[in-house]
């Protein structure tokens, strides 16, 4: 079961004469808490707002309340963690294949991953949580070895633009070719494309 629509009257409702739950920082740990076990048991779609609620010990409308719907509280409970590789040591030509082989690793290591791309496509929330990932994690492996670190945020766009439609096509919308090539195919083709982001003059 999902849940994703709003809370509505009934559901407040629904919570009548329960007991209040204070508005705190432990309860908001607890949600989250609760929300990390949950996903990490059962996957985004599987785990639900009232399990969640049960495993806290407050009524549902209360993580409604904090963090709006699911989507929202996958985008603030989850750890979302690159492992971004260092670059530095790493023989300039062949800087975009170690990339990519490493985000090919992590994509099909972690699907907290891909249930994030599925949420930052259409929750605010999971959007800026995948920004952030990304400025924090990867912007300083991209300005360790770009030929100009100030133009490290622009190449780091690319590079996400590359990596994250693959992973949109491949994991996500699951398109044959993409599916079907394998980690050796896919280095191939992008290696180039991403090493020309990362050490080429700009345009």
């Amino acid at each position: 079961m999902v849940d994703h629509a709003p809370l509505t009257s009934s559901d407040a409702a629904s919570g009548a004469g329960q007991t209040p739950q204070p508005r705190s920082a432990g309860t908001r740990a607890a949600i989250l808490a609760a929300a990390r076990d949950r996903f990490a048991a059962e996957g985004y779609e599987r785990a639900t707002i009232r399990s969640i609620a049960r495993e806290a010990g407050i009524d549902p409308s209360m993580v409604m309340r904090y963090y709006g719907n699911k989507a929202g509280l996958f985008a603030a409970a989850s750890e979302i963690e690159l492992h971004a590789p260092d670059l530095t040591h790493v023989p300039h030509d062949e800087l975009g294949a170690r990339l990519v082989r490493h985000f090919l690793e992590r994509w099909e290591s972690d699907e907290a991953l891909t249930a994030m791309l599925r949420v930052g496509a259409t929750n605010e929330a999971g959007a800026e949580r995948m920004r952030g990932v990304f400025a924090e994690q990867i912007g300083p492996v991209v300005s360790a070895v770009c030929p100009v670190p100030e133009e490290a945020a622009i190449r780091s766009a690319l590079l996400a633009s590359q990596m994250l439609g693959l992973a949109l096509c491949r994991y996500v919308l699951h398109l044959p070719p993409a599916v079907d090539l394998g980690d050796d195919e896919i280095v191939a083709w992008l290696a180039p494309t991403v090493q020309r982001y990362l050490t080429a003059e700009l345009p």
